[in-house]
């Protein structure tokens, strides 16, 4: 399919309730949605890039520049039958994971709507329907937050992650295993802690918890091997896991013995197939994370993760979960058994409301092949 079209909206919808991290607070969220056309298609992608660089370099300002600048023009034009073709084209570009992410995604959507089948199908999937988990940031007091999480185990999430930061970590998990027992419960430090900090993670071995997420720093794989082998805890890795060579280092050194996937952070699909797959041959299970995306995005994420190692709930919640009106229909919603179904109908599996995208818009560009 040739290329003719591009088209880039940045976006800015606001959030349900303000999600607090070790790194910062944000009350609304902010991407680049990318629409990609061929022969009267048009394919969907998100970049899930925030405001200012706290969880990852990128910033909408320096995806946009990226795209707009020199991702888009080695696209346009250019006969693609497979995204893989999209790699090879973007080679000379380094970094930007999340920038190629939203181009790529784009043209997963738009391929598997041109062959008459699903996102999930295209990549491999196996799954009609996902767990899901909740994320759930850090709160203003201890009372607010055993309210969310109750709130949360109500409507059926199979697993509760909580953020956490120096001083708001042990006496949290107390509280929470006091209050709810035995639930599924991790945590995610987003890179908040280091080596010192090895005592507070011996002593929260003791409630049982499914993992520690990112508990050192962020581009680090040594010293997470360094922890991993002082607690019982498993580690996972988010940040550290740009690619599956950092995957590769990770389990040989035993950095870690779960990994989180998020294809943005690794620069798209193809990339986060072939952890997915790596992990599969090693043994090790994996999870699909989020970063707060709209409808287009979490479509992605939910096809991701009907694939067969993704053996843990990751963070997919339901739409409402985070946003009034989502800008896709129907929106996604958690069964009553705690799963989401996994999209059915062609590329991504469901329809953009173009009104309410255009509501959220704040600035346009697009971009046309001679």
């Amino acid at each position: 399919m040739r290329i003719e079209r591009v088209t880039l909206r940045h976006i800015q919808m606001p959030l349900r309730h303000p999600f607090r991290t070790s790194f910062g607070e944000e009350r609304t969220k902010e991407a680049i949605i990318v629409a990609v056309q061929s022969a009267g298609l048009t394919g969907y992608g998100e970049t899930p890039v925030s405001a200012a660089p706290l969880y990852s370099y990128e910033t909408v300002g320096t995806a946009w520049h990226v795209q707009r600048d020199f991702l888009i023009p080695r696209l346009l034009g250019q006969e693609i039958e497979h995204p893989r073709q999209v790699a090879g084209l973007l080679a000379p570009v380094r970094g930007h994971p999340m920038a190629r992410m939203g181009l790529e995604a784009a043209i997963w959507d738009l391929l598997a709507k041109a062959e008459g089948c699903s996102l999930s199908q295209m990549l491999g999937g196996t799954r009609t329907s996902i767990p899901c988990g909740v994320s759930i940031g850090i709160q203003p007091s201890l009372p607010a937050l055993l309210e969310r999480i109750g709130s949360f185990l109500a409507q059926g999430y199979r697993r509760i992650k909580l953020k956490i930061e120096p001083g708001w970590e042990l006496a949290v998990v107390k509280a929470v295993r006091g209050e709810f027992g035995d639930i599924a419960l991790m945590l995610d430090a987003n890179a908040a802690f280091t080596l010192d900090d090895t005592p507070l993670f011996q002593a929260l071995d003791a409630y049982g918890l499914m993992m520690v997420e990112q508990p050192l720093g962020h581009d680090d794989l040594y010293e997470h091997s360094l922890l991993q082998r002082q607690i019982a805890t498993p580690i996972c890795l988010d940040e550290s896991i740009r690619h599956a060579g950092d995957a590769r280092a990770a389990i040989e050194w035993g950095s870690c013995r779960v990994i989180n996937i998020k294809a943005a952070r690794m620069g798209g699909l193809l990339e986060a197939k072939r952890v997915h797959d790596l992990c599969q041959e090693r043994g090790l299970p994996v999870w699909c994370g989020g970063l707060l995306e709209t409808g287009i995005g979490r479509a992605h994420n939910v096809a991701l993760a009907s694939l067969p190692n993704f053996c843990l709930p990751g963070d997919i919640s339901a739409s409402d979960r985070y946003f009034v009106e989502d800008i896709v229909q129907p929106p996604f919603v958690l069964n009553p058994d705690g799963t989401m179904d996994v999209p059915c109908g062609p590329g991504i599996g469901v329809e953009v409301k173009a009104d309410v995208l255009q509501q959220f818009t704040i600035s346009q560009m697009v971009f046309q092949a001679d």
